[in-house]
């Protein structure tokens, strides 16, 4: 039963008084939701306890479980878990904790191990493979000739999914002649191209059908749907979690490929989430995710704020808007030019936007301000060719860790945008630079001994070697940068840093800088006083989401109750923009980078998806054919050939894009100017000044107004923020796929092609659907035998609601 009579909800209502959104609110035990751990058969994993969940003691026993090596370290602080070789599939790892019993859920994977090859014309003194599953890491991967035969060859084991790599000879970057598959780069070459496909081509899926009241609880329902016939569907197949614990066995009835789960009144008191699936075999589905907020409050997120529900808005706070003339005061130096320069946007001039209800209007709920810190006064050359002089007006060159850039404000009239926000139900996070300071800043002056040298032993400079010293390396020769693993002082002192803005001005979190430039210890430091420190005094929970350029390995590394609690999806992001921007790419290559998301982050994540950022090239500068995605002259052109949006198709490509970006699971991030369809080529050029109203040309109202539209259908929809994702078509052309949460099933189509397309979509039979109401317009069409058809508008998207 889909929808429920609203005495049934009200009912529901009342228990949402007692729930913390996303967190599982146990009386004395584990307080976060513990995420799967992703395990490779046969290989150890050490796992610190506080990234699992927040605990100020380790009074942890782990119980035997036949498949898996467990080793807990003497402090309790970290174990040491190992999959038999032969393991696959998802199980549960079960342990005490300060009396009561809590399961953890394990997914291990039997890797594929894949040979790459290498045939030189000449014997080399050095061969290395580098590619996106080491993070470009030229290093770390060396390749031998074994047996003198002059082939140079490399194993390694991958997880499915699409690899871009090269060989590096002698300092040379080469192709993998032997493979045809190649795809242009961002520097003017190409990268060969390897896929590994899934060990099981299809591993069946559990559909969500919906709940019900009952006298005593609520009984959930699901449909297991399984391709290979035969395979019986079995009470001990079906792993089932409410938050952290077990449902027992003798809640979940199966009734052929039906599955039916009733949870009591009193074990759902408290509680925020069902995870479900089934593991047959060693095949497992993903969990199945019901959110009981999203059930008990519906629509009605104004009540409860989950980060789920939560919309970015990126902004530079210098080139949004100018509220305070009097502030302005540019840098004065011969050699800096206007766009390297301030132009005189404030937090003065945000708050007279939160104000105006510019924010609210466009149905954002969380802004991200770029940081606020006092920055230097003067201009500096930086160290890139060709050499150019820049000053701070970004936010990144701090000279103060507590004082508020006086061309900015200060921080009483930071607290008041805030607070302005708040009452705006707006949520505000704050860009936090942990990894450098300015060499003016007290902190360089009088503590040297906090940071790394600039002079590596061997006589190089430690300068952008984000690979080989990732810890240390300085982003310019003045931004020292912070040895945290040398010295806890300064660790502490930043960690410190953090919580007094998070106390002093009431934001509601970070943006954190070059995340894997710092060392996963100040993360944990950080992560454990924000718990202890303001999340369990105030029940108001932090959101982290971090800035990471690397390897899914890499970049999930640090997403965890320990760490963060997000970081930026660029690694889809890359893949979307291909596809997007390619007529001759077909959708079904983004979704398997999105299948490859949702297995390494789970369906439901809270990613942040984007398609602009203060750090690349704007989408309208490809999509209007000023720059490619394999130009390697992106920052030369915003200096001397600007972009300037020629085509107003562009506009329908870019507004494609965001129903995209809206639509999928994660967090959408919009960079300020991205609904005007703003354009701009690498940075600076990308970080041109707000325009608003009457500077707007026709396109970019329209664009504003589509813009606007797509963001309410995530507001106003709940399974476009917590629904599965089910893949009904993915082509060329086409990208048609299913959300569905409790409360309703929303179907959204892409046509990428410059033509209409006639679309015929066959919706599962179990669902027995017999309409869609299109959200766009007044249009309602019946389904036949569950299927959709209709036309879908070339470079348009279309989404319905289906009952």
């Amino acid at each position: 039963m889909f929808f429920q009579n609203k005495e049934m909800m009200l009912l529901m209502a009342i228990n949402v008084l007692l729930m913390a959104v996303c967190c599982s609110r146990t009386h004395n035990g584990i307080q976060d939701l513990i995420p799967t751990i992703y395990l490779k058969a046969n290989v150890p994993d050490t796992i610190y306890i506080s990234d699992l969940f927040y605990t100020e003691n380790n009074e942890i026993d782990f119980k035997p479980n036949r498949a898996v090596f467990v080793n807990l370290s003497k402090s309790k602080e970290k174990v040491v878990i190992k999959a038999d070789s032969t393991a696959e599939g998802l199980t549960l790892l079960d342990f005490n904790y300060q009396g009561e019993s809590y399961s953890l859920p394990l997914r291990t994977q039997v890797l594929q191990t894949y040979r790459f090859s290498y045939s030189p014309a000449k014997r080399p003194d050095k061969v290395t493979l580098f590619g996106s599953f080491n993070s470009w890491n030229r290093d770390n991967l060396p390749m031998y000739d074994e047996d003198g035969d002059g082939l140079y060859e490399a194993e390694i084991a991958l997880e499915p999914g699409r690899y871009e790599y090269k060989f590096f000879v002698d300092g040379t970057e080469l192709l993998d002649t032997a493979n045809p598959q190649k795809v242009s780069n961002p520097f003017g070459s190409f990268n060969s191209v390897l896929t590994v496909p899934p060990r099981h081509p299809y591993r069946g899926y559990l559909h969500l059908i919906g709940y019900q009241k009952t006298l005593t609880g609520y009984e959930f329902s699901f449909y297991y749907e399984d391709k290979q016939k035969g395979n019986k569907l079995e009470e001990d197949v079906i792993i089932a979690l409410l938050d952290n614990v077990k449902i027992p066995v003798e809640k979940i009835k199966v009734r052929g490929d039906y599955l039916l789960i009733h949870i009591s009144d009193d074990l759902m008191e408290n509680k925020s989430l069902i995870r479900v699936a089934v593991n047959k075999k060693g095949i497992s589905t993903r969990f199945q995710t019901v959110f009981l907020p999203s059930i008990l409050l519906r629509d009605d997120h104004t009540k409860v704020f989950s980060w789920y529900d939560a919309i970015f808005y990126s902004i530079m706070i210098d080139r949004f808007h100018d509220g305070n003339p009097q502030n302005n005061q540019v840098v004065v130096h011969p050699e800096v030019l206007p766009k390297a320069n301030f132009h005189g946007g404030d937090l003065q001039g945000i708050l007279e936007k939160l104000m105006n209800g510019y924010f609210q209007n466009l149905g954002i709920n969380v802004l991200w301000l770029s940081p606020v810190n006092q920055n230097t006064w003067g201009a500096f050359q930086e160290y890139p060719e060709p050499h150019r002089y820049s000053t701070g007006y970004h936010g990144y060159w701090p000279i103060h860790h507590q004082i508020v850039d006086k061309r900015f404000g200060d921080l009483d009239l930071f607290k008041k945008l805030i607070e302005t926000a708040h009452n705006q139900n707006i949520k505000v996070i704050l860009d936090f630079v942990a990894h450098h300071v300015h060499q003016e800043h007290p902190f360089y002056i009088n503590h040297p001994e906090w940071f790394g040298q600039l002079e590596l032993p061997d006589g190089r400079q430690n300068l952008r070697m984000w690979d080989e010293y990732r810890l240390t390396t300085w982003f310019d020769r003045f931004l020292p940068s912070f040895d945290y693993q040398g010295s806890n002082e300064a660790l502490e002192t930043m960690t410190d840093n953090a919580i007094w803005w998070l106390k002093e001005t009431k934001i509601d979190g970070f943006r954190q800088d070059a995340v894997k430039h710092i060392p996963n210890e100040f993360w944990r430091t950080l992560t454990a006083k924000i718990k202890k420190e303001i999340e369990l005094k105030k029940q108001h929970k932090i959101f982290q989401i971090g800035e990471t350029f690397g390897s899914y390995e890499l970049i999930s590394s640090y997403v965890n109750n320990g760490q963060l609690n997000s970081q930026f999806n660029f690694n889809l992001y890359d893949v979307a923009l291909y596809v997007f921007l390619n007529s001759e790419e077909s959708f079904s290559v983004l979704n398997g980078e999105i299948d490859k998301t949702f297995e390494i982050y789970g369906t439901n994540h809270l990613m942040g998806n984007l398609m602009d950022s203060h750090d690349k090239v704007r989408f309208m500068a490809y999509a209007d054919g000023d720059l490619f995605l394999d130009s390697n002259d992106a920052t030369e052109t915003g200096w001397n050939n600007p972009p300037v949006v020629d085509d107003s198709l562009s506009y329908q490509k870019a507004i494609l894009f965001l129903a995209y970006m809206m639509t999928i699971p994660g967090i959408p991030v919009l960079y300020y100017g991205d609904e005007i369809g703003m354009t701009g080529a690498a940075d600076p050029d990308n970080r041109r000044p707000m325009r608003f109203d009457s500077d707007l040309n026709k396109y970019e109202k329209e664009m504003l107004l589509k813009v606007r539209e797509i963001i309410q259908f995530r507001k106003q929809h709940s399974a476009l923020r917590y629904g599965d994702f089910l893949t009904l078509q993915a082509d060329k052309n086409i990208y048609a796929y299913l959300r569905s949460d409790p409360q309703q099933r929303i179907i959204i189509l892409l046509n990428k092609s410059g033509n209409n397309q006639n679309v015929s979509i066959n919706l599962p039979d179990i669902y027995q659907l017999r309409q869609a109401i299109n959200l766009r317009k007044d249009q309602r069409i019946s389904l036949e035998d569950s299927r959709l058809q209709l036309l879908v508008k070339a470079r348009d998207y279309a989404i319905f609601q289906l009952h």
